[in-house]
């Protein structure tokens, strides 16, 4: 069972919830842009950010309670790039002292309410973001609503050369692959909500459903039907 809702402080993150029944299928994790804290049994990990469909992971089969950041969030937190991180589960205690993460890990699993304990932390690390670092939700913005990378560097005043520098760093890859997880993100939520698979294909930038499959199956790992089946 599988549950979420915003975090109330950190704009665009998620605490989630996650408790395996007998008998569950192994789960499928889709790249979306975002990393994880998450409690697995009596460790806390670093997730992500994926570049693939993650299925049957270790640990899976454990109760986890977890927050996702925000595209770009997370390394602002953890004071570690992202780019470290890709397609990697990493112990909290390679970020941060262990001294620290210890003391989080027994509040975490002792609290009523441990994802509102994982979000105080991760508040009292981020404090106010550097004026130099808002570009980041700026570049998710334009690149999920399918603006080019050319035309989202120019948006933010800088390069291309420069906005994949720090694409790496902000989100642990380039900003064209994070418009590729954007935009299949996207064509996924329009799909599951009735729409047709040629709409969605020329809704969300794709040159055709042919294009849009592709896509799915390279991210995913399984044709976009069968993330549609209930």
């Amino acid at each position: 069972m599988y549950s979420e809702r915003p975090a109330e402080r950190l704009p665009g993150a998620v605490l989630w919830r996650s408790v395996p029944r007998p008998g569950d299928a192994p789960g499928r994790v889709l790249p979306d842009g975002c990393m994880d804290l998450i409690l697995i049994g009596d460790r806390l990990v670093v997730a992500g950010p994926d570049t693939r469909a993650l299925v049957g992971y270790q640990g899976a089969e454990l109760p986890c309670v977890g927050l996702r950041f925000a595209p770009g969030q997370a390394p602002l937190v953890l004071g570690e790039p992202a780019d470290a991180f890709v397609d990697a589960r990493v112990a909290l205690a390679e970020a941060w002292p262990g001294r620290v993460v210890r003391e989080l890990t027994e509040r975490v699993a002792l609290a009523e309410r441990p994802g509102a304990v994982l979000q105080e932390a991760a508040l009292a690390r981020l404090g106010e973001p550097p004026t130099r670092e808002r570009w980041r939700p700026a570049a998710v913005a334009a690149l999920g609503a399918g603006r080019s990378v050319a035309e989202t560097a120019r948006g933010l005043g800088i390069s291309e050369r420069q906005l994949y520098r720090r694409s790496l760093r902000a989100f642990g890859y380039g900003p064209k692959t994070l418009a590729r997880v954007l935009r299949m993100r996207r064509a996924l939520a329009l799909a599951r909500g009735g729409a047709p698979l040629a709409a969605v294909a020329a809704e969300v930038g794709y040159a055709d459903q042919a294009h849009l499959a592709r896509e799915f199956r390279a991210l995913a790992g399984v044709p976009v039907g069968r993330l549609l089946t209930p």
